[in-house]
């Protein structure tokens, strides 16, 4: 098998549509972050200043995500069905209770030694309860974001936008990495082919914004460019890491629900925000009042602007969507899809900022088509390729089957191996679903819950019933 569990999950018609949800929302994401750093407020000495904040965005974005906590004890509370919750229903519980009950009042079954009875108050309990320590478990995904943010940043200062997010893009190689010798899913060999057109394409957008600034080239940069490119590809890496744990803590044998791990990174991110990260920027030195970033010139400038306060609202749902749906991306599909997404996201930006540009603005704002912006519409292109190519074989992808523009490669024995994989999973989904019939059948005499007299024969058949 060169597949792991993880490493072919179907992208049907629900993935694909939480993908492109994920898509819209981490577009105005971008777009309204932005747009909040070009806004301007009073600052703490009265003067005007341009609400360049991004430690406090990044301390929205946790803020934000603790909403999933609210929405994890809603789920669990009414029990509404959720992708990666368990329920237990009140009629499984009732008739375990009986059986229970029938058991104590007929001395017919032992309860501590029947392994149906056992069974079935374990199934009627639902999902298993978390442990204590995984609600710390779930401040790692936490560090690793914020380590990333703060790479990232660090090394923005020292090269052009455009690079960074040709680097930024490139992470998608280190989660495939991770994910076949970390977590032991090896890829097949396809996916990796589509691995490599998604780095062309970020090749080929960052390259576009490279060739579109060459015309304003400054030369006083070129010593600390290499100092910020091995920080944007830190960042990466550890972005990376943050993709693949999350992957791995849905997956384990206690999973975490993909809401509690939303709004635990929220809340160990806004702690750690709090007490660590805004006590070091503002004792750091830099342009905002002596320090790297003013909190007390935040609160100010945040609390005597309107347009400032109702975009933090806007950012503050649209961030805690977007981390909604690229969790939901990474525990339907897996951590993979998830760098295919943020691939994603440079070029839905660009699009929107030409809608911006000649169709609701006239020209103030967004971005113009420009001198080599036909390369990114290419790079659009190929990076659809890409994953058209990783989703293989499913509905609407890309299969490489040796013709002329496959580039002769052919993997037809891989999607062979696929469909007889899908094969045997839906037996053994017909198998498990047989059986749950056959054991929730508890009027039968197999029980004996209405009887008070179980022949040996009987409890015969109702062992055998337990070891199938």
């Amino acid at each position: 098998m060169s597949g792991g569990s993880n490493a072919a999950k179907k992208c049907g018609l629900t993935e694909l549509l939480i993908f492109l949800a994920a898509i819209i929302c981490g577009t105005g994401c971008s777009i309204c972050s932005k747009t909040m750093m070009e806004l301007h407020g009073e600052g703490i000495t009265g003067e005007e200043e341009v609400f360049q904040k991004p430690i406090f965005q990044t301390f929205g974005m946790f803020v934000g995500m603790m909403f999933g906590l609210v929405m994890h004890e809603v789920v669990v509370t009414f029990k509404i069905p959720f992708p990666g919750y368990v329920h237990a229903t009140d009629k499984s519980a009732d008739e375990a209770e009986s059986l229970a009950s029938s058991a104590k009042t007929y001395g017919s079954i032992d309860k501590e030694a029947d392994p149906l009875v056992k069974k079935e108050e374990e199934e009627s309990s639902g999902a298993q309860k978390l442990p204590v320590w995984m609600y710390f478990f779930l401040a790692i995904p936490s560090i690793f974001d914020l380590a990333a943010t703060a790479l990232c940043m660090m090394g923005l200062q020292y090269i052009d936008v455009s690079i960074y997010q040709l680097l930024r893009g490139s992470g998608i190689i280190f989660v495939a990495l991770m994910k076949q010798h970390v977590l032991g899913d090896h890829l097949f060999s396809f996916q990796w082919v589509g691995v490599f057109w998604n780095v062309m394409a970020v090749f080929l957008v960052g390259g576009t914004a490279i060739l579109n600034e060459s015309e304003n080239d400054d030369e006083d940069k070129s010593g600390d460019a290499l100092l910020g490119v091995i920080l944007v590809m830190a960042g990466a890496v550890v972005q990376a890491m943050q993709f693949v744990f999350e992957e791995k803590v849905m997956t384990m044998d206690i999973p975490s629900p993909p809401l509690l791990l939303i709004g635990m990174e929220g809340l160990w991110g806004t702690v750690l925000c709090l007490l660590i990260v805004y006590p070091l920027v503002y004792y750091l030195p830099g342009d905002d009042h002596g320090s790297y970033e003013d909190p007390w010139n935040t609160y100010h400038m945040f609390m005597n602007s309107s347009t400032i306060q109702n975009a933090f609202v806007v950012y503050f749902f649209v961030i805690f969507l977007y981390n909604f749906f690229a969790v939901l991306v990474t525990f339907m599909l897996n951590s993979v899809w998830h760098a295919i997404l943020d691939n994603f996201r440079p070029i839905t930006v660009w699009m929107v900022d030409l809608f911006i540009f000649y169709v609701l603005s006239q020209g103030m704002f967004g971005e113009p088509w420009m001198r080599w912006s036909w390369l990114q519409v290419i790079g659009m292109g190929v990076l659809l390729y890409g994953t058209a190519v990783y989703n293989a074989p499913n509905a609407g992808s890309v299969r490489l089957e040796g013709r002329w523009f496959d580039f002769g490669l052919d993997f037809r024995s891989e999607y062979a191996e696929i469909h007889l994989d899908d094969e045997d999973a839906e037996l053994d989904k017909e198998w498990r679903e047989k059986m749950d019939t056959f054991k929730a059948r508890k009027d039968s005499s197999f029980y004996g819950e209405r009887s008070p007299h179980v022949s040996v024969h009987t409890q015969a058949l109702r062992g055998l019933a337990t070891q199938v």
